[in-house]
């Protein structure tokens, strides 16, 4: 059985949008061809703590072995609870829109989860090493102009490129995308770039677990 966690952080209805709606045609791939056992993390209506004075503080704490508060306490709690869970997947599906060219916050906030020096990195002599390297990575993502190669805008196409190097930091190489883009620059075409989106999207889910 394959264990594949499905990272969404788009708050939207899945039929308003483009990302939700190809994840879903994604998964239903995926369950048709293999056996998978799906798990899902929703950042904007589930608990994902935030980096802020609390957790440092906390850290620092912990870090001296003193005592932490009772909030602090569950706070690192949830933390750790999130970090395992991404670490007991062989797959993880991250689901995004492009907002401003950016990512929703509360990605960042869940990495900030995942990034844990000890955990999912260590610093050695020759530098930082990763140690979540065994499992795939898919990055679904949703962009309403378009950015892909070799046009006027792809210097700004910072999503795909952060979320695949900051994986590589923490050890995961085995990194593929699945973009539907445009739909917002030409609103005409928007179904039909999604169904292309799709096509691609079960070509990918049909070679994931080979």
């Amino acid at each position: 059985m394959t264990k594949v966690l499905v990272v969404n952080s788009n708050p939207k209805p899945t039929d308003l949008s483009f990302s939700l709606r190809l994840a879903d045609h994604y998964l239903q791939e995926l369950q048709s061809q293999s056996n998978v056992e799906v798990e899902r993390i929703d950042l904007y209506s589930e608990e994902v703590p935030l980096i802020d004075g609390t957790v440092l503080d906390a850290w620092g704490k912990a870090a001296q072995g003193q005592e932490l508060s009772a909030e602090q306490g569950r706070i690192l709690g949830r933390m750790n609870e999130i970090l395992e869970q991404f670490l007991a997947a062989d797959v993880v599906v991250f689901v995004t829109p492009m907002w401003n060219i950016g990512f929703p916050p509360m990605v960042r906030a869940y990495i900030d989860n995942i990034t844990i020096a000890g955990r999912t990195f260590k610093y050695t002599a020759e530098g930082p090493q990763g140690l979540a390297g065994d499992k795939k990575v898919v990055h679904i993502e949703a962009r309403g102009g378009v950015y892909g190669e070799g046009s006027t805008p792809q210097p700004f196409q910072f999503t795909g490129g952060y979320l695949q190097a900051i994986l590589g930091f923490i050890g995961i190489t085995n990194f593929e995308s699945v973009i539907v883009e445009g739909m917002a620059a030409m609103p005409d075409q928007a179904e039909q770039l999604l169904a292309a989106a799709k096509e691609r999207a079960t070509e990918s889910a049909r070679n994931l677990l080979k």
